[in-house]
């Protein structure tokens, strides 16, 4: 890569904690770093190539790190958020760039593999990680023997760390590299600015929506907190509470949590007072909003909101919201305060771009399903014309049916995945992706086609009453079958209209079968299938980016009922075409999203990335002029996909929450 910088110094910084309180198992990165308590004890460091490793002690940081001249400097570190998060904020120093051989790591290796300095040192076969002898627990100021103890440990860390980084970085894609950089930053440099004001109004206005509807429906906050005493209170209005098998006990338990099917029924009832007894339920139990709206509120008194994001997070690489960190803002609900509290700094406007599609155009490129891609091409809405036919309504758009459009864009994902007709017609009854939940009624089916022949071969199909079984539902057993054989119909239509798309999952069903094959298995000898832009080699798919889709200790299983499937990794992750493909489509969609992300990176930062859509910030001086540059580079035509129809909304404002 051409490198921004002169030197690399290779960090790892050592501080103080206590395990009563105040420590990193209880508090987040942000919160451990920016509290009064936080102290460095020193630093360990060396030049990248240099043989010496050196310890700064905390009264010498200050001096040291302004000597050095951050604008020709990186900094490497394991696990360098936190490392350059202490160099930012305590210090006043932002690195021109910064590698991180944990992240590389988790690229390179899988989100399962064991990525620790610990594990690599081991299986690169470094020296062994140290101990420190003395343990630091508690301590505020260091006696000169542990100090040397600690040092010691410290400076080992260090050479490590290059060690590691030497056998992770031959190789590693350079995009790759700025990636890293690009999501670290949102982190360590944050300039995302947070309305206290408006956080603080929010969560009384919250608390005291919760007091009224407690009040309105004359039940203590006790009756709903308790499962025992909720069953009690649904009983009292003649309502069965409904029930599931625990995953972890084996044994019947209440289906109560937000995401059981049985329950969303209940909160969607036409039952007014069902409805709201349920909605009250989840006001009590679900702190999740308030707990975020509590740490923005705690953040903003204490400086700008970091960005805390993994790279490489998913097993397709995207990003993920990093553990420990307490704010997953990669599932903030739109037209929420919390996205409304985020602001751009002074004179500038946040401009959000989001690739349209990206998904469905992926894929109708990669298998050539001409029937999509000439949607496309006429300006057309994949997911409103799946929904017409879903729910005969010729015209739909998602301006005039926007709750019916969103079922279909989670439905029309799911079918070009291999979605089967039980998991459809289960996701319909719960929602999904934000859709409402819904359920085929007798008229619906007719309107969809459904004859009384589709019925009969509906329930003579062999494993129909087991799949049945499997949906959970508040309706009748007729009911439900007039919606399964209606989700049926719909399933079927799809996998008529898009034969192509069938085509390719059975191609990635018999590239799966070629790793499993004992017959002559060319893959364990190093043949490549090349598809497009893929190459498909041994458990693993090359992907534009010259990263891989991982799918280690590829092998034949049973189910729970005794059927054959493909099962990858220790927590044996199934694999069949759909799913392969869906992994594929992902992982370019990323591949498509970070290349326009890097154009963008140029010329203005990046501060946030949710699933398809970046986030930056420009002067308020450029803002028009921004907004037209930004949907360019987000829709450049990718030289690996040519003649890939790319498309991408784009809008600005002060407001995370206003842009549309």
């Amino acid at each position: 890569m051409s490198a921004p910088f002169e030197r690399i110094l290779v960090i790892d910084f050592e501080t103080r904690w206590d395990k009563k309180d105040y420590t990193l198992r209880k508090l987040t990165t942000e919160e451990y770093i920016r509290h009064e308590k936080f102290k460095a004890f020193g630093v360990g460091y060396r030049y990248y190539g240099e043989d010496e490793v050196t310890w700064v002690s905390e009264k010498d940081l200050p001096e040291f790190f302004d000597s050095v001249p951050w604008d020709t400097t990186a900094v490497l570190a394991h696990n360098a958020q936190f490392d350059v998060a202490i160099l930012s904020w305590v210090y006043g120093h932002t690195p021109c760039f910064i590698f991180d051989s944990l992240s590389m790591a988790r690229a390179l290796r899988g989100l399962e593999a064991g990525n620790s300095l610990m594990q690599l040192a081991k299986e690169f076969g470094l020296p062994p990680k140290g101990d420190a002898v003395h343990s630091t627990d508690g301590l505020e100021f260091l006696t000169p023997e542990i100090e040397q103890e600690l040092s010691d440990y410290c400076k080992h860390d260090v050479m490590l760390c290059e060690e590691v980084f030497n056998r992770l970085y031959k190789g590693y894609p350079k995009k790759e590299l700025k990636l890293i950089d690009m999501t670290l930053k949102m982190f360590v440099n944050p300039v995302l600015q947070l309305d206290s004001d408006m956080l603080q109004v929010a969560l009384e206005e919250e608390q005291q929506k919760r007091k009224s509807l407690l009040a309105k429906l004359n039940v203590e906050e006790k009756d709903l907190a308790s499962n025992d005493k909720f069953a009690e209170v649904l009983r009292s209005m003649s309502i069965k509470p409904p029930t599931k098998i625990s995953v972890q006990t084996g044994k019947e338990a209440y289906a109560f949590a937000k995401n059981d099917a049985l329950f969303q029924q209940l909160l969607n009832s036409t039952n007014e007072d069902i409805a709201s007894l349920c909605q009250a339920r989840l006001a009590v139990k679900s702190t999740l909003e308030r707990t975020r709206a509590q740490r923005f509120l705690d953040i903003s008194k204490r400086g700008a909101l970091p960005v805390p994001l993994n790279y490489y997070g998913a097993h397709t690489g995207r990003w993920s919201a990093s553990k420990g960190s307490g704010l997953n803002l990669q599932n903030l609900k739109r037209g929420s305060f919390l996205r409304s509290s985020i602001m751009a700094p002074k004179d500038s406007v946040l401009i959000v771009c989001d690739l349209s599609q990206i998904e469905p155009r992926i894929l109708a490129h990669l298998t050539d399903d001409y029937n999509m891609l000439d949607i496309f091409s006429r300006g057309g809405d994949p997911y409103a014309a799946f929904g017409a036919r879903m729910f005969n309504i010729p015209g739909m758009t998602k301006k005039t049916h926007p709750e019916l459009r969103q079922s279909a864009k989670s439905a029309l994902l799911g079918a070009g995945y291999g979605l089967g007709w039980s998991a459809f017609a289960a996701q319909l009854l719960t929602g999904f992706l934000g859709a409402p939940p819904l359920r085929y009624t007798e008229e619906d089916a007719y309107k969809l086609g459904v004859t009384t022949e589709d019925v009969y071969d509906f329930l003579d199909m062999e494993d129909t009453k087991e799949r049945l079984s499997d949906i959970a539902c508040t309706c009748t057993q007729k009911e439900l079958i007039i919606h399964a054989v209606t989700a049926k119909k719909i399933i079927d239509k799809y996998r008529e209209a898009a034969a192509p798309v069938k085509s390719f999952w059975r191609w990635c069903g018999d590239r799966i079968d070629d790793s499993l094959s004992d017959d002559g298995n060319d893959f364990k000898q190093g043949k490549v299938y090349t598809y497009k832009c893929l190459q498909v080699q041994y458990e693993k798919v090359v992907l534009p980016s010259g990263l891989c889709l991982r799918y280690p200790n590829l092998r034949p299983d049973k189910d729970d009922k005794g059927r054959l499937q493909w099962v990858y990794g220790e927590k044996k992750k199934r694999l069949y075409g759909g799913k392969l493909t869906e992994n594929i489509v992902q992982a370019v969609a990323r591949c498509v999203m970070t290349d326009g992300m890097l154009r963008i990176q140029k010329r203005y930062s990046c501060v946030l990335t949710v699933h398809d859509e970046v986030v930056c910030v420009v002067p308020k001086v450029e803002e028009e002029e921004a907004k037209t540059w930004v949907l360019a580079q987000m829709t450049m035509e990718p030289k690996y996909l040519p003649e890939l129809p790319l498309n991408a909304d784009v809008d600005s404002a002060l407001r995370y929450g206003d842009a549309k």
